[in-house]
């Protein structure tokens, strides 16, 4: 629970913010609603309801075979991914099967994140499979491992990390909730996107522009529909998914082909993260959901989007997200620190000129809600530098809340987003 009543006075708002919270108080007078998924108690084992899962998969696969070489796409240090319990029943059932330790090689699907260092996998992976398996870190610019499978109806040129594809069997792990454009994360996009090429990459994500490329929207997305196709394009034999509760902790587990766990996973992902509003805020108070959902801005930014869908324009928004990572792209910054851009039409305006290109596409979806709506951010970023993202910084979250009141009439809707990007916010007027 992120808040308690103290007093008549007075009532204290705890956030998740990084490894830790950040707290308030609310002034006597002052109602806020929370918004957030419904709460869920994990499940109290498990490691047995995944194992459950793996060893009755959903839709039509093969095991592999003794013999075979089998990859595995795991998610990097922005996803909280649960491996302890996802990947131990994977591993024994190759085992059963006759593969050997050393024909398995885990692959880390960055995208187009940065690339983690060696001494950073034991921040994803328990230290007994780093020394048992090979594990490498995808690199999106790196061309001469990059295979060439064509384009998908949309004309997305497909390049896949050539490891992965010259492997015998093709696994992904990963989470199923919300995305901002890609409407649900989970099956084939570990793989699709996190173990492809920038022009892949920047191509899908382009699609971001599109009216259905939306938050929840799975079967209509264009972003996330050629992803489907991408996915395809690979063949990918086998998916293991979970979904997490606010705490980060598996509610529900699937896995087998990777369109059935999919067809299983979104309802039950809906059910759990969809929550219906009312009306508009005037105020809304928004953290991504604590680390490593707030690592950076990059990351931060999801969240900060799911909260704008539902704060009128002219309205506050809040965003405690620590970002002790900063910005999470070199490209974005390198692109934001231009002085001829000082404003969010500036960013429009350039965006629009250069086109679409991965990473200072993070400015665009900042812009495009910082712009309607008067953003602060309560972070560990330099001042300077969080006014070079054009985000106005707060020195904590009480600070920012008491500015935002100011000028806000005492019956102005306030509301709390604690779990931000694990949110479906749907505004029902």
């Amino acid at each position: 629970m992120y808040f308690r009543q103290t007093g008549v006075a007075m009532t204290e708002l705890k956030v998740p913010y990084g490894k830790r919270y950040a707290s308030a108080n609310l002034s006597a007078g002052r109602s806020f609603e929370f918004v957030w998924p419904r709460e869920h108690a994990p499940s109290a084992e498990p490691d047995a309801i995944v194992r459950q899962a793996v060893y009755n998969p959903l839709g039509e696969v093969k095991p592999p075979r003794a013999g075979q070489t089998v990859a595995i796409a795991i998610n990097d240090k922005t996803r909280p991914v649960p491996h302890e319990f996802l990947l131990p029943p994977v591993l024994q059932g190759m085992r059963h099967a006759g593969v050997r330790d050393e024909d398995v090689t885990f692959i880390i699907a960055t995208g187009a994140h940065p690339a983690m260092s060696p001494d950073e996998y034991s921040a994803i992976l328990p230290r007994e499979i780093i020394e048992t398996y090979r594990v490498l870190c995808h690199d999106a610019a790196d061309q001469d491992n990059l295979t060439a499978l064509g384009e998908t109806a949309r004309g997305t040129p497909v390049l896949i990390n050539s490891v992965y594809m010259a492997a015998d069997y093709r696994i992904v792990i990963g989470n199923i909730e919300p995305h901002q454009f890609q409407g649900f994360s989970g099956g084939v996009k570990s793989a699709a996107i996190g173990l492809a090429g920038f022009r892949t990459i920047n191509h899908n994500h382009a699609m971001m522009r599109y009216e259905d490329a939306r938050l929840g929207e799975f079967d209509a997305n264009p972003a996330r529909q050629d992803v489907e196709e991408i996915g395809r394009m690979i063949g990918i034999d086998f998916a293991v998914n979970a979904i997490l509760n606010t705490d980060k902790q598996i509610v529900k587990a699937f896995a087998g082909d990777t369109s059935a766990i999919m067809q299983a996973g979104i309802p039950e992902a809906r059910a759990l993260y969809q929550v219906a509003v009312a009306a508009p805020f005037d105020l809304m108070i928004a953290s991504p959901g604590g680390h490593p959902k707030d690592i950076n801005i990059y990351q931060s930014q999801k969240g900060m989007a799911h909260a704008a869908s539902v704060t009128r324009s002219g309205g506050r928004l809040i965003l405690c997200a620590a970002c002790p990572e900063g910005s999470g792209n070199a490209d974005y910054e390198l692109w934001m620190a231009d002085p001829r851009i000082r404003s969010h039409a500036d960013v429009f305006e350039r965006f629009e000129r250069d086109g679409f290109q991965v990473g200072r596409h993070k400015a665009f979806q900042v812009s495009r809600d910082a712009a309607r709506i008067h953003t602060s951010l309560v972070s560990e970023l330099d001042d300077d530098f969080a006014r070079g993202l054009l985000l106005q910084p707060q020195p904590d979250l009480q600070s920012a809340i008491d500015a935002a009141l100011e000028d806000l009439p005492l019956g102005a809707r306030i509301g709390v987003m604690p779990a931000a990007n694990a949110t479906i916010p749907v505004l029902l007027q």
